[in-house]
């Protein structure tokens, strides 16, 4: 049991490193806090680890290691992850600048309601490839073979749990509104900041590579 609980830390920690790294998942939360408020800022933290659960569920039974050795599958899966971060960044340079909520009127309700936000979170991090080749290296390196199917549904749930966590608390910092206000004196300038950061993100995953 010991060896497990050594298994579980080592396995939370790296996860927890990689989690707080600016990616895909922190510039959709920092959008989301800054032009929608917490609420759809939580709800997309929910979308992101839901998606966590995803990600773990396919490396558990197996499939990760199929898309990992099928270029095919992980050019498509590529692509389309691609595709949809560069539809974000046209929706958002195309967007109302941020405003202030007593002067805010939604423009984008889908980004705004609670399951729209949620839908946004889980599709942002679900078709993110490289989460295949992640979780795959993680559950290879740090998972014993012989640890039970049980106590890895467990780690899976964890580290859902935990990226969950991670992004409430970047939601409640971005939502504070000192912090808020300050990004509402960008104006345009956050649309342009974030579609082209949206961007680069999708040019990064479009030349991603499995090995």
């Amino acid at each position: 049991m010991q060896g497990h609980w050594l298994e579980f830390l080592g396995l939370m920690v790296a996860f927890g490193i990689s989690a707080v790294i600016p990616g895909a998942d922190f510039a959709m939360v920092l959008r989301q806090s800054i032009a929608h408020g917490r609420k759809a800022a939580l709800f997309t933290s929910g979308g992101i680890a839901t998606a966590i659960l995803v990600h773990g569920s396919y490396t558990l039974l197996g499939m990760g290691v199929i898309v990992s050795q099928s270029i095919l599958l992980f050019d498509i899966l590529k692509y389309i992850g691609a595709a949809y971060l560069l539809y974000l960044a046209i929706a958002t340079l195309r967007g109302p600048s941020p405003q202030p909520p007593a002067d805010l009127e939604d423009h984008n309700p889908r980004a705004a309601t609670a399951w729209g936000a949620f839908a946004l979170g889980f599709l942002t991090n679900l078709l993110n490839p490289k989460a295949v080749l992640f979780f795959l290296a993680l559950f290879t390196t740090l998972v014993g073979a012989t640890t039970p199917g049980p106590i890895k549904v467990f780690y899976v749930v964890s580290m859902s749990l935990e990226l969950f966590i991670w992004f409430v608390l970047v939601s409640v910092f971005f939502t504070m509104p000192q912090i808020r206000n300050g990004f509402f004196k960008l104006g345009r300038w956050f649309n342009r900041i974030t579609g082209l950061t949206f961007i680069l993100l999708a040019i990064r995953v479009a030349v991603a590579r499995q090995h």
